[in-house]
């Protein structure tokens, strides 16, 4: 039984575990999941590894995804009564694009630490192959009119406006609305501005596939990660990936520019997945009997002007918040990025962690050792699912950090569409 929450007093807040299926590539093995089917299987696996089906063990859901059905409006509720959490257990939506797996922990985290709740499951869920499809605008418009008509004249009236072109869906777009730009088409911009190689991003890319291969073949995502719909792995993992594979693919991001070095191959795909962290209380975990596998001590976030601000120059890239973000973070917990045993960069691409990485040296940080750098690989291989990747990897940093079994330090940091960066600090004493 939990004491009586002191409301204001701030707690340390623990990672405890987490849970997440195999990611995917879209109109893959996950064609036929929604977000709500993914999320539970990922919840369902924290549920059964700590036992937390009974009433009052988890106090609240907070979860999200960027790509949502309207019938995904209320995604981490539904989650909860199709799942085998208690069906008293409260639940809330949160988004911020890449981001969102990240604030949902940090939101989660929040209320913990001051004494609001003693135990949450923060994550999300994305799925690329089951995009929805919207209602192109004008049918949209002509169908309302029609609805407000006050008669049925005036009701035909108006549906005799439609046309085959109003039949046309609305497609989701991966593309910045006040650019009209992808997002790897604004990666190719700042790749540019930071004279990032072709080489440099293929041997980050091939090293990541061979990272997360070596840890799945020493079992370290064994209690990360459970089976969902025939896989077992990553479906994205290439185990035998190098750089001179890599180099004979072709560029598909700034091909309207000089010497394009982005590929398929050092950028990530579209994925389907979805990742969970069970975040509690010390008292909590201790009652229960389970072990801390690290604490989240500081978090910031961060935002740059990628419609007007230093495009070109590289400052204002649309993924370069993070940037901003971390040396603030430092300095508000007083360390430097030498202080860090292991860094975890969300690897959007492998340009915008070595724009990133470069970006932090300009900004007086210390060079990150790379052999501190996403140790069990990261999203080049596994995938990214939106929503999805921050539970990802606070759960991957916090197995690292438990594994090494003496006091640690993990960075994340995440980059985000709309030009936000979500960073945070894991540690065990």
């Amino acid at each position: 039984m939990s004491s009586p929450l002191t409301i204001g007093k701030v707690r340390r807040v623990a990672v405890v575990g987490g849970s997440r299926i195999p990611f995917a590539r879209s109109d893959g093995p996950y064609a036929t999941a929604s977000n709500q089917q993914m999320l539970t299987a990922a919840v369902d696996g924290l549920v059964e590894r700590y036992g937390l089906d009974d009433p009052g063990a988890v106090g609240e859901l907070v979860a999200g995804a960027v790509l949502k059905h309207s019938r995904d409006f209320n995604l981490a509720r539904e989650t909860v009564l199709g799942s085998r959490l208690h069906p008293r257990t409260p639940a809330y939506d949160i988004q911020q694009a890449c981001g969102t797996g990240l604030q949902a922990v940090i939101a989660a985290a929040n209320k913990i630490a001051l004494g609001q709740t003693e135990s949450a499951i923060a994550g999300g869920a994305d799925t690329a192959s089951d995009a929805p499809l919207g209602v192109n605008d004008r049918l949209r418009r002509i169908l309302l009119e029609a609805r407000r008509a006050k008669s049925p004249g005036a009701r035909l009236k108006a549906l005799a406006k439609i046309r085959p072109t109003h039949l046309v869906p609305d497609i989701p777009r991966n593309a910045e609305p006040r650019t009209g730009l992808s997002m790897g088409e604004h990666a190719a911009v700042t790749a540019r501005a930071w004279g990032i190689t072709r080489e440099a991003q293929d041997e980050l890319a091939a090293t990541s596939h061979r990272r997360l291969a070596a840890a799945y073949e020493r079992g370290f995502l064994a209690d990360l990660v459970v089976p969902f719909r025939g896989l077992e792995r990553d479906q994205n993992l290439r185990p035998d990936s190098t750089p001179a594979k890599l180099a004979r693919l072709k560029p598909v991001f700034g091909t309207d520019g000089p010497n394009p070095t982005m590929t398929a191959g050092n950028s990530t795909p579209l994925t389907d997945g979805a990742a969970v962290v069970l975040l509690a209380s010390e008292e909590w975990a201790r009652q229960r009997g389970l072990e801390p596998l690290a604490y989240l001590t500081a978090y910031e976030t961060a935002a740059v002007d990628f419609v007007s601000g230093d495009v070109a120059g590289g400052e204002d890239g649309l993924l370069m918040a993070p940037a901003y973000a971390v040396p603030r973070m430092l300095e508000k917990a007083g360390r430097g990025i030498e202080d860090f045993d292991l860094v975890e960069i969300h690897e959007a691409f492998a340009s915008q962690v070595l724009a990133t990485l470069a970006a932090w040296e300009k900004r007086g940080l210390a060079p990150v050792d790379r052999a501190r750098l996403n140790v069990a690989g990261s999203s080049l291989a596994t995938g990214h699912p939106f929503a999805a990747t921050g539970a990802r990897i606070v759960a991957t940093l916090a197995g690292l950090l438990a594994e090494r079994d003496t006091p640690s330090r993990g960075l994340i940091s995440i980059c985000a569409a709309g030009g936000q960066g979500v960073t945070a600090i894991l540690e065990r004493p």
